[in-house]
C-alpha cells in the first residue's frame, strides 16, 4: 500500500510541476511586462505635463533703492553663451521665463554705462523660481 501511494504521488508530480512551471512563467512574463510598460507610462505622463521650467524675475534699483526704469537686464546661458535681454519697466521690474533646469545662468543689469553685480543661478539649485534685486550705482 505504501508503494502504491508513492506511485500515485509520483504520477501526479509531473503534472503539478508542469502547472507550477507554467504559473512561474506567466508570473515572470507579467512582471517583465509591467517593468517594460511602467517606465513608458511614466515618460508619457511627464511628456504630457512637459518639462518643469524655471523663471527669473526681480527689480533693478538705483543707489537710492528706487526702481530704475529702462535698465537693460542680461541673462547669459553659461553653456551656449547665448544672452537674453529685458528692459526694465516703470517699476524697474524684469522677467525671464522658460529657462532650463539643466543650465547655469549669469544675471546682471546695465544702465547709463554702469553695471550691477553678476548673480549666478546654478543648475544644482533645486528651486524653479528666482527673485533678484539688482542694484546699479547710477546717478552718483
Amino acid at each position: 500500500m505504501q508503494q502504491m501511494k508513492t506511485m500515485k504521488m509520483n504520477s501526479s508530480t509531473p503534472r503539478r510541476a508542469a502547472a507550477g512551471a507554467r504559473a512561474t512563467v506567466v508570473a515572470l512574463a507579467l512582471a517583465l511586462g509591467a517593468f517594460a510598460v511602467g517606465p513608458g507610462i511614466a515618460t508619457a505622463c511627464a511628456q504630457q505635463r512637459g518639462p518643469v521650467q524655471r523663471t527669473v524675475q526681480g527689480e533693478v534699483h538705483d543707489h537710492n533703492d528706487q526702481p530704475l526704469k529702462g535698465a537693460v537686464v542680461y541673462l547669459k546661458d553659461s553653456r551656449t553663451l547665448a544672452i537674453k535681454s529685458f528692459i526694465s519697466d516703470d517699476g524697474g521690474v524684469f522677467h525671464f521665463g522658460q529657462l532650463s533646469q539643466n543650465t547655469d545662468y549669469d544675471l546682471y543689469a546695465e544702465f547709463q554705462g554702469k553695471r550691477s553685480k553678476t548673480r549666478h543661478i546654478s543648475s544644482f539649485d533645486s528651486r524653479n523660481d528666482f527673485n533678484f534685486t539688482l542694484k546699479i550705482e547710477a546717478g552718483k
